[in-house]
């Protein structure tokens, strides 16, 4: 990886989408305004209003299936690479830096305050200083249920029907059928299918 953005002639948003180091730049800045403008509308929509809240999401999103909630606040970078199946619900709070794509299978349940975060930054120095980013994806598989406060890092896949304890930071890959508690996240049991 170089300093110079122009090395390479894909546009920063190509590079981004690829899951390749790339810099922010107009066009990337303004898919996340689009976000933000969209998710403060959204948060700012009364619950009981759900077909205008509907109506937000599925601008905002990649895709939403049906029966799935979200409670406010929710907080994206681009809302555009976050993908929810059906029946899943959303508590308060959830941070989904989608950079690289999320993407939540049917009947997920997720806690308060959780965070699925698919944006990293290099180790080296001066390409930070340079604002050198890059991701990798999420998925969470269906029936998973995240308890409240966890962490999912970039590039992890949670097998379904599996259980992440509150609190736990997921920094690699689990299985389906389990739970995993702590930080770094471990799998302490296996759980009927």
């Amino acid at each position: 990886m170089t300093d110079d953005p122009g090395a390479d002639t894909r546009s920063q948003r190509e590079r981004m989408e690829a899951g390749d180091p790339y810099v922010v730049d107009a066009e990337i800045e303004e898919l996340h305004q689009r976000a933000v403008t969209l998710t403060e509308a959204f948060n700012a929509t009364p619950a009981s209003d759900g077909d205008g809240r509907r109506r937000i999401l599925d601008s905002l999103l990649g895709g939403i299936g049906p029966g799935t909630q979200i409670r406010a606040p929710l907080h994206c970078d681009y809302g555009s690479n976050l993908f929810i199946g059906a029946r899943t619900f959303v508590n308060f709070g959830l941070v989904a830096l989608d950079v690289a794509s999320i993407t939540i299978g049917d009947d997920v349940q997720i806690g308060p305050n959780v965070q699925l975060l698919t944006a990293t930054h290099p180790l080296d120095a001066g390409l930070r200083r340079s604002k050198w980013e890059s991701a990798a994806p999420i998925v969470l598989g269906d029936n998973v249920w995240i308890g409240g406060g966890a962490l999912v890092l970039p590039g992890v896949s949670v097998g379904e029907d599996t259980v992440v304890g509150a609190g736990a930071v997921v920094t690699r890959d689990l299985p389906g059928g389990v739970v995993a508690v702590g930080n770094p996240a471990r799998v302490i049991r296996t759980i009927a299918r």
